[in-house]
């Protein structure tokens, strides 16, 4: 991996969630290329193991934890073992969340003919165990992890915190009300956490991407013979570069917002990156 900026993160210890997915991997190397030793946090040991060895592989130094970052019982011993053996927590990537079908709409608009059909499940229907679940991951998955590694940038210089909200966060998107809402809480506790933590001198922002292939997505993006769903062909219509993202387009940003050297005055934003998807009117 080559970084597209140069930023010294030596000696720095780098927290992130969700660390053992697409864009969780492309962070986690990042920061342990820029010379951060990365703790990467997720619940599948498999995947965790294979993001550390493909970090140690390119001359990086990583470790990986199992952990849910609902669970803050299991963060703080994950925080233990890591401040023992490595040290304190300087930057924290908030990367867990998700969204959940069962929180997801059928349709785009609401007809009398689709609120009655059983087969499809309509605004009515939407499961409030499965809102409330997706709520928690995604919003108190950023405060949890929050409380327990944010309280080791109390001593620190130059700490940060960067939270991955989303462009639903902006405008919510059709069939996705939960997802787009938790998303939306991200950002609002983004600005609310920077204010707070201003006079500790802990930084906190948060990164918006657009739409970027991932496992979480790629079966309502790509048809099983390659092509592009209707959603997907609809999403590059409203995105003016006309392509989804790559994980590396992502990396600028994190360096900017972790390098206190070229944002220190930066607090409480919400950068997009989204291929001026935000910026499109349609007409």
């Amino acid at each position: 991996m080559k970084l597209p900026l140069k930023v010294d993160l030596n000696n720095k210890i780098a927290v992130v969630t969700g660390g053992s997915g697409v864009l969780g991997l492309s962070l986690s190397r990042a920061l342990a290329k820029a010379g951060a030793t990365v703790a990467v946090l997720a619940r599948n040991q498999e995947k965790i193991d294979r993001v550390v060895q493909t970090i140690n592989d390119e001359g990086g130094k990583a470790v990986g934890y199992s952990a849910n970052v609902l669970d803050k019982k299991e963060l703080e011993k994950v925080h233990a073992n890591l401040a023992e053996s490595y040290g304190p927590c300087s930057i924290l990537i908030n990367g867990a969340g998700g969204n959940n079908s069962k929180a997801s709409t059928s349709h785009e608009y609401a007809t009398k003919q689709n609120i009655l059909d059983t087969g499809e499940q309509s605004f009515f229907d939407l499961s409030p165990s499965a809102v409330d679940n997706l709520f928690n991951l995604n919003f108190l998955g950023t405060l949890l992890p929050t409380q327990v590694f944010a309280k080791d940038m109390i001593d620190q210089t130059e700490c940060t915190i960067i939270n991955i909200s989303s462009m639903n966060a902006y405008s919510p998107l059709t069939k996705i009300p939960a997802y787009s809402g938790a998303k939306a809480a991200v950002s609002n506790f983004t600005k609310w956490l920077a204010v707070h933590f201003s006079k500790l001198g802990i930084r906190v922002n948060a990164m918006a991407p657009g739409f970027f292939l991932t496992e979480q997505n790629r079966e309502l993006l790509i048809q099983e013979d390659g092509g592009l769903s209707e959603r997907a062909e609809k999403i590059l219509s409203q995105t003016p570069m006309e392509r989804f993202g790559e994980p590396e387009e992502l990396i600028g940003t994190l360096l900017w917002l972790v390098d206190n050297n070229a944002s220190s005055f930066v607090n409480g934003v919400v950068i997009p990156i989204d291929g001026g998807f935000s910026a499109y009117s349609g007409v």
